[in-house]
């Protein structure tokens, strides 16, 4: 009695003969040998759900193919489980590291970094392992920071394309940083492999390089589990990892002064400000037909410093000495720290600036070192 009730179901729901005939060339050819699975699958029950287990699995491979063409996440992958080469090594985070506080707040304030410089291109950065490895974004990031473009391809799928735009950005960013060959703590491989280590090294890096107008959290560690196979056994080990440290050096923890107050609270004297230092630098440049117009910028090549250092010094700077035509991030930072070095020959101290942070339009640095002049030089007719 329990046979009418599939046959009365069979006939009120039957499979389309395309799901028939795929679901029996999935099944053995000889049905008398498998009576019950020849049975379910004319009812269509068991064929359906194949079926649909099957689209999962092949959706879920494809998921993962696009979204993962490197390495797995790092904390996801146990060290048996690598796949390497005689005498290979990589390396991954223990799991545990990805629960401290400071590592967490590391990854965050690099985040909001990141896609507070990139809104313009309405990029939104989610995930640092899976948003950075394949140099897209990278590219964006290091062009918004210098005002350079790179010649790499927009769009690159295969990994191949993606390795050889990855070699391009990351060369770049080495040159911009001022790193020789083995001085980088990341590479293209363990970029594109989403080694988030080697990934957050280059963003803080960078961060501190351009003065990025965030905090970051002081020394931050992680454990960094090493992986090498010797002899066809997987050995490994188990190293502490600095990813921050303390930035004295970077103004982070600089005591506040008159302009931060200036910014902060009174932005109406602070116009008033910049135009008594535009009234002053004019006064000496126009005596070589120079005008400045625009603080924010027109200093930031370090032409303009150079030239007034020699006016107020009352000696001519030699023109082959700095490069009047800056077109690179390295020749303005040349010049600008050229005209820091004037300054200190003209015993002004060494200013709490960065050449950098000038030649990065940062409006703070430029004021601090014009009102520096301004001091000591106001007396100059």
């Amino acid at each position: 009695m329990s046979l009418p009730r599939p046959k009365s179901r069979s006939n009120s729901a039957a499979p389309s003969p395309s799901l028939s005939r795929k679901a029996g060339t999935r099944s053995p050819a000889t049905p008398k040998d498998y009576p019950e699975e020849t049975f379910w699958t004319k009812v269509g029950t068991l064929g359906r759900k194949k079926k649909t287990d099957e689209v999962q699995e092949v959706e879920n491979e494809g998921k993962h193919a696009i979204d993962s063409p490197g390495m797995p996440k790092s904390a996801e992958m146990p060290p048996e489980e690598y796949q390497l080469e005689e005498n290979e090594e990589r390396s991954m985070i223990e799991p545990k590291s990805f629960e401290n506080p400071k590592f967490k707040e590391l990854i965050k304030v690099l985040i909001d970094w990141v896609n507070d410089e990139l809104h313009h291109y309405r990029i939104i950065v989610q995930d640092i392992e899976e948003d950075l490895y394949d140099g897209q974004i990278l590219q964006k990031l290091m062009e918004k920071l210098t005002g350079q473009q790179l010649q790499v391809p927009e769009v690159t799928q295969t990994e191949d394309g993606q390795r050889n735009k990855l070699r391009i950005v990351l060369g770049f960013a080495n040159h911009v940083l001022g790193l020789q060959r083995g001085q980088a703590k990341w590479s293209v491989d363990s970029v594109h492999t989403k080694n988030i280590v080697s990934i957050l090294h280059l963003l803080v890096a960078l961060a501190r390089h351009f003065r990025a107008p965030i905090r970051l959290p002081e020394h931050v560690t992680v454990d960094v589990v090493i992986v090498t196979k010797r002899d066809g056994i997987l050995l490994h080990r188990v190293i502490m990892e600095e990813l921050t440290s303390a930035y004295d050096d970077l103004g982070l923890k600089q005591e506040r002064d008159a302009f931060d107050t200036l910014f902060d609270h009174a932005p109406d004297k602070l116009q008033v400000v910049k135009k008594s230092l535009v009234t002053f630098v004019n006064k000496h440049l126009n005596k070589i037909n120079l005008d400045v117009y625009d603080l924010d910028a027109q200093f930031s090549d370090g032409v303009f410093l150079c030239l007034l250092m020699g006016l107020l010094e009352g000696y001519f700077v030699p023109l082959y000495d700095f490069h009047l035509t800056p077109q690179s991030f390295e020749e303005k930072v040349t010049n600008v720290g050229l005209a820091f070095e004037l300054m200190q020959d003209g015993g002004l101290p060494k200013p709490k600036a960065r050449p950098e942070d000038i030649v990065n339009l940062d409006l703070k640095s430029t004021l601090r070192v014009l009102y520096n002049l301004f001091t000591k030089y106001k007396h100059l007719s």
